[in-house]
């Protein structure tokens, strides 16, 4: 069984989104020695905080591809009005990804002038 993959997905986070272990227990519902170790790849996710930490994840690959990777974290802790002012990072831990990659579809469909 591949159970470090899922500890690679809270890596890939990190290096390419640019989250905080903070931000990562946000969204996973882990507490901060458990994401902590799942970056120093000794434990990996299992359950819901493996599956919101994929989601998490896919949100980071779609974003990296239309904004500055640096403004990742900027961009998912704003409070965004086409969210109803929430914050993409709360949606996400609520397991509301959809509502977040439907915003990100339109970020990445490309504009006719």
């Amino acid at each position: 069984m591949h159970t470090m993959a899922y500890a690679e997905e809270a890596r890939y986070v990190r290096r390419v989104g640019h989250l905080s272990d903070r931000e990562i227990a946000q969204v996973t519902g882990a507490g901060l020695s458990t994401v902590s170790a799942w970056l120093r790849m000794t434990r990996s996710p299992s359950g819901q905080r493996a599956q919101r930490l994929v989601e998490l994840s896919a949100m980071v690959e779609r974003l990296a591809r239309v904004v500055d990777e640096d403004y990742i974290p900027v961009w998912l802790n704003k409070p965004i009005a086409a969210l109803d002012d929430h914050k993409p990072l709360e949606l996400l831990a609520a397991g509301e990804y959809r509502q977040v990659a439907r915003l990100i579809s339109e970020l990445e469909a490309p504009t006719f002038t």
